[in-house]
């Protein structure tokens, strides 16, 4: 594995995967592959309780390359990303994400899919999909049922990015530690308290039921709004302008009448 480490631990109860591509533990398509074929494995190993996900370093995640959002990738980075959500979906095994620094983007879509997130003071939360003139598909269903509709659109609207102490504040994370190495010390006794106990049948019938509402707006929706980035999303002139004018770092110029069809 180039891009992501896998470590098992608790009895081969315990997944660890830590993001790692050395520098912003970035979701391009290697590392996406990679995720998925680790999902797979998942999937004949009945024994796992919990998944982690943490990124190596000081940052969780940048984020999906950028590169990979232009037009002509678009269709086929999403399509990756979101079975990535599919996966998680069908494994219904519970997953908890350790978050430092910036969590941003995809980034902060992956840890939204955790039933669990914990964060330290240097984290940095947001979805700045619409400052590039882009929307984030799972977010925009995701987070509506994490935090509630207002709290949600000030995210998805503004692209404005929170700090770990406004995340605790509005239920977005569990709990705020002071650095990362009291959150580790805290997640492995939560771990031993309470996942380590329990039966790994049962759990994922917790997991089903607790989401049942959640899959099925994963289910029905993700793919009408991946539709609706791929194919009108992308046809406009303002997210390809957007997209661009990030990759040569200047600023967007956008267009003023352009219409949104119903």
């Amino acid at each position: 594995m180039q891009k992501i480490k896998l470590s098992y631990s608790h009895g081969n109860s315990v997944a660890r995967i830590i993001l790692d591509d050395g520098k912003g533990n970035i979701l391009d398509h290697v590392m996406m592959e990679e995720l998925q074929n680790v999902f797979n494995e998942f999937g004949k190993m009945p024994q796992l309780k919990l998944i982690t996900f943490e990124g190596a370093g000081k940052h969780y995640s940048f984020g999906a390359s950028v590169e990979e959002h232009k037009k002509e990738l678009a269709a086929a980075m999403l399509r990756g990303f979101h079975q990535l959500f599919f996966s998680l979906r069908d494994l219904a095994i519970p997953a908890l994400s350790k978050i430092s620094g910036q969590c941003l983007g995809g980034g902060l879509e992956l840890a939204l899919m955790s039933n669990f997130m914990f964060a330290d003071k240097t984290a940095k939360l947001g979805q700045p999909e619409i400052l590039l003139g882009v929307f984030p598909p799972p977010a925009s269903l995701i987070l509506p049922e994490k935090i509630g509709l207002a709290r949600a659109e000030d995210l998805l609207l503004t692209g404005r990015t929170i700090s770990a102490e406004e995340a605790k504040s509005i239920g977005l994370i569990n709990e705020l530690f002071d650095d990362k190495d009291a959150m580790a010390a805290a997640i492995e006794k939560w771990i031993e308290t309470h996942i380590v106990p329990k039966s790994p049948s049962s759990l994922r019938f917790a997991v089903k039921a607790s989401r049942a509402k959640f899959n099925h707006l994963l289910s029905n929706f993700l793919p009408q709004l991946e539709s609706l980035y791929v194919k009108q999303l992308m046809n406009t002139h303002d997210a390809n302008e957007g997209i661009n004018a990030f990759i040569e770092k200047r600023k967007p110029v956008w267009e003023s009448h352009q219409q949104v069809s119903k």
